[in-house]
């Protein structure tokens, strides 16, 4: 594969655009058409075709969550045992004493405020709807209704029906 090639199959993954991509990869080619045509034919290269479907196949398996991974994640949420960060203020007061300008102390307080950040559990409407979504998977909630008996069927009017 040449550079120009796999330039293509760099931009081509960006947007699935192939046109732009041909224009990006081969810059002196400025019409559209042209460049529709030539990607065409480069996306039904073998190498071209399985350069991408590597690279896309790559691409799934370390950015997107497999089914494994995401029951673990609502598992652990549901649990409790993720943990979310909030920042709570903290506020420390100093009393003094210290003379007005008529040289009598009065009783001086500074208020210094600090903020920390506080490891706490996963809220509990969080684990709730983690529960839920977990009870869908499964199918827990499902509303089964059985219904035994015969319905009977009225028919009202038969004088004015014909044989």
């Amino acid at each position: 594969m040449t550079e120009k090639q796999k330039r293509f199959c760099e931009e081509y993954l960006i947007d699935c655009n192939a046109t732009r991509a041909y224009k990006a990869a081969y810059p002196n080619i400025k019409k559209d058409e042209t460049a529709r045509t030539n990607a065409s034919r480069l996306l039904t290269n073998a190498n071209i075709k399985k350069y991408i479907e590597d690279t896309l196949e790559k691409i799934r398996s370390d950015k997107i969550a497999d089914i494994t991974e995401i029951m673990e994640y609502l598992t652990a949420v549901m649990r409790r045992e993720k943990k979310e960060y909030i920042v709570v203020t903290l506020t420390d007061e100093i009393s003094n004493y210290v003379p007005d300008e008529r040289g009598i102390p009065r009783k001086q307080t500074i208020k210094k405020e600090t903020p920390q950040i506080v490891e706490i559990p996963a809220k509990l409407s969080d684990a709730n709807k983690a529960a839920e979504l977990l009870g869908k998977r499964f199918g827990i909630f499902k509303d089964n209704i059985n219904i035994d008996g015969a319905i009977p069927i009225v028919i009202t009017g038969e004088d004015e029906l014909e044989e």
